[in-house]
């Protein structure tokens, strides 16, 4: 058997699992996440149309906020499909390449939302620390180059993952735990040693997140020993004010997350149902938290959707 190739042994398909127990609901369920999904797509559109028509907002910030959206609205399509699918047509399977294509995809977009949030924890330590020089250190150059070494880094790191994979034989189980394909979740079915994949998991998730995790957390040392200095009061709040945006943002993407990463770790013993629900926050939260807390912190994103819904309702009384 072992001299047999390995894709013999393959599953032609995955079986995904929607949210265990609840089964009977999912026509019910179906509408609000249909809810969400469009929630999150026009929310991070707004975000992205407005810094791209508004030229006040051409600054490395808003810079690096379109690229959050971008990576927020990348999360929401790999995993609209099969998501959508199971709760809309009660359609659960989906092809074994086609699971490690939305697999990359969604680790990919994960890895550049985290180090955007980098990014943009830098980019206010700049703005904290020297805002006199913030538009001569920061340029349209600077935020370029960080943004393709934001996406080169992700698409790198992540492009090994689903050859490693590919490698292993899957003839027992084919039912995966979520309604999408996460790499720990499928590597579990695999019915070979997986400590290759254990490893070079390890790897990226130290090299990606484990290193952008502590990044914010210097640069927010940084940031509040810079404010600390400042004499006044009012001085402080106002510098403190500017972050407020982005500490939600980082809480947003690093707690579900580092809920995901537990749960698979050390919580072998709890119900499937607390797996799926910690999973779907993990991808879901985000792109649809980030572009309500933006908005509610920025005037020129609250106008434009102002205008949206204006022109909407001239549109229908016409």
């Amino acid at each position: 058997m072992a001299g047999h190739n390995h894709s013999y042994f393959q599953h032609p398909y995955f079986v995904l699992t929607g949210i265990p127990g609840l089964e009977q609901k999912y026509y019910w369920m179906a509408f609000p996440l249909g809810a969400i999904y469009a929630i999150a797509l026009f929310g991070n559109g707004i975000i992205i149309s407005t810094i791209k028509s508004e030229p006040s907002l051409h600054i490395p910030m808003y810079y690096f906020l379109c690229m959050l959206a971008f990576a927020d609205v990348g999360l929401t399509l790999c995993t609209l499909p099969s998501v959508l699918g199971i709760f809309w047509f009660n359609h659960k399977l989906i092809a074994f390449d086609a699971c490690l294509v939305q697999m990359y995809f969604i680790h990919t977009f994960s890895a550049i939302e985290s180090g955007v949030l980098v990014a943009m924890a830098i980019d206010r330590v700049v703005a904290i620390w020297s805002p006199l020089r913030y538009s001569t250190v920061l340029t349209d150059g600077v935020v370029c180059k960080t943004g393709v070494t934001i996406l080169s880094r992700a698409v790198c790191v992540v492009f090994p993952v689903p050859f490693l994979i590919k490698r292993l034989p899957f003839y027992r189980s084919s039912i995966l735990s979520h309604s999408f394909c996460l790499h720990q979740d499928v590597m579990r079915l695999a019915c070979a040693s997986t400590r290759v994949n254990s490893l070079y998991g390890l790897i990226a998730v130290i090299f990606t997140k484990g290193s952008d995790s502590l990044s914010i957390l210097f640069s927010y040392v940084f940031i509040l020993r810079t404010v600390m200095a400042i004499a006044s009061g009012e001085g402080r709040l106002k510098a403190l004010n500017t972050c407020v945006s982005h500490v939600c943002a980082v809480l947003i993407f690093y707690v579900p997350l580092i809920g995901v990463s537990v749960i698979h770790r050390f919580g072998k013993h709890l119900s499937p149902l607390t797996h799926s629900l910690m999973a779907n926050a993990y991808l879901l939260v985000p792109p649809v938290m980030n572009p309500i807390v933006y908005t509610v912190k920025t005037k020129e994103i609250r106008k434009k959707i102002i205008q949206i819904f204006v022109r909407s309702k001239i549109t229908a009384v016409g």
